[in-house]
C-alpha cells in the first residue's frame, strides 16, 4: 500500500510526460496529448491516496494537463522553474533529464508541500492569455519604431515607409481589439471588475496596468507586503557576509507584470500626490532615477494589496 502522502511529479515537454510517484519510486512516460492526459489521470486514479500533482512552468505545455486534472479533482499545482533548480542543487544534484527532473518535482513537493500555484479560473486564463498577446504586440510595436529610427539616422532610402505605415496601422488596430477584449473579460465577472475598479481608483493606474496585475498575479490582496514585492520581482535582494554588506539588487519575479509596473511608475511619480513627495524625496538624497523608479513601483504594489485586501478605493489623506 502506498502511503496517503504520496506525490506525483510531471515533467511537461512538448512531445512528452515524464512522471514519477514518490516515496514509492514509480516512472512512467505517456505523449502529451489528450489522449496521454487521460492516461495520467488513469493511473492517478489507479494509484491510493495520491495527495498532489505537480509540474513546473514550461511556457504554455503543462496547461491543458493542468486543466484535464483540475476538472477530474485531482489538487495538481505548477511550480516555478527556479525552486526546482534551487532544490536539484541543494541535493548536489547537477545531472539533468526528464526523469530526474520528475523525480526532483515529487521530492520538491515531499519538502515543500504549501508550494505551487492553484489554477485560475477560466476567465481569469482568458485574460492572461489577451494580456499576454498585448504584451507581445507592443512588443513588437517597439522594435519596428527601433528599426525605423535606426534607418532614418542613417540616411537609408530603402523605399519601405509606405509598408512601415501600415505594419504599424496594423499593430496599432491589433492592440486596440486586444484592448477592448481585455475591457470585455473584467466586465464579464464582477470580481474582476471590482478588483479593476479599486486598482484604477489609484493614480498611476491605469486600464492595462490593473489588468496584468489581476491577470498575472490573482494573488494580491492576500498577501504580505513583502511576499507582493518579492514575487513581482520588486524586493531589493541582500548580500552581506560578515561585516561585508554587498549592494543589494532586484531579480527574479514576474517580468512582464514588473515592467508595465515601471511604465505606472513614471506615471505616479508625475500624478500621484502621494508617490510624487517619495519621489521628489528620494531624489534629492541623490539616488538614481532607476532607483527612484523601482521604489515607486513597489509603493504601488503595497498600495494595491492594501486596497484589495480592505475592498476600499484610494482616497488621499489631506493631511499629506
Amino acid at each position: 500500500m502506498i502511503a496517503a502522502t504520496t506525490v506525483m511529479g510531471i515533467d511537461v515537454a512538448r512531445d512528452w510526460l515524464d512522471g514519477f510517484c514518490c516515496p514509492a519510486g514509480h516512472r512512467f512516460r505517456l505523449p502529451n496529448t489528450s489522449e496521454g492526459h487521460a492516461q495520467v489521470l488513469a493511473l492517478i486514479q489507479r494509484v491510493p491516496g495520491v495527495a498532489q500533482v505537480g509540474f513546473e512552468a514550461t511556457g504554455g505545455q503543462e496547461w491543458a494537463l493542468w486543466v484535464t486534472l483540475v476538472a477530474a479533482g485531482v489538487r495538481a499545482v505548477q511550480l516555478p522553474p527556479a525552486q526546482i533548480k534551487a532544490f536539484a542543487l541543494s541535493r548536489g544534484t547537477r545531472a539533468k533529464t526528464d526523469r530526474i527532473d520528475a523525480e526532483l518535482i515529487a521530492g520538491f513537493m515531499l519538502f515543500r508541500p504549501e508550494a505551487g500555484r492553484a489554477l485560475p479560473s477560466g476567465n481569469l486564463r482568458v485574460l492572461r492569455a489577451l494580456t499576454t498577446r498585448r504584451a507581445q504586440i507592443v512588443d513588437m510595436r517597439k522594435r519596428l519604431m527601433a528599426q525605423i529610427c535606426a534607418r532614418e539616422k542613417q540616411g537609408v532610402v530603402a523605399d519601405v515607409g509606405d509598408m512601415d505605415n501600415a505594419l504599424e496601422t496594423m499593430l496599432d488596430d491589433q492592440i486596440g481589439a486586444l484592448e477592448r477584449r481585455i475591457e470585455n473579460a473584467i466586465a464579464q465577472e464582477e470580481c474582476l471588475a471590482a478588483k479593476a475598479r479599486l486598482l484604477r481608483s489609484i493614480p498611476g493606474i491605469g486600464s492595462v496596468s490593473a489588468a496584468m496585475l489581476i491577470a498575472e498575479m490573482p494573488e494580491l490582496g492576500r498577501m504580505t507586503v513583502g511576499a507582493a514585492a518579492a514575487m513581482i520581482g520588486l524586493a531589493p535582494v541582500p548580500h552581506d557576509s560578515g561585516t561585508m554588506r554587498g549592494r543589494r539588487m532586484i531579480v527574479g519575479g514576474r517580468r512582464a507584470l514588473r515592467h508595465v509596473l515601471f511604465q505606472a511608475a513614471l506615471a505616479a511619480a508625475c500624478h500621484n500626490a502621494v508617490l510624487r513627495l517619495l519621489a521628489k524625496r528620494l531624489k534629492e538624497r541623490g539616488k538614481p532615477h532607476k532607483l527612484v523608479i523601482i521604489a515607486i513601483a513597489r509603493k504601488l504594489v503595497t498600495i494595491a494589496n492594501a486596497i484589495l485586501k480592505t475592498a476600499t478605493p484610494w482616497r488621499l489623506n489631506p493631511a499629506t
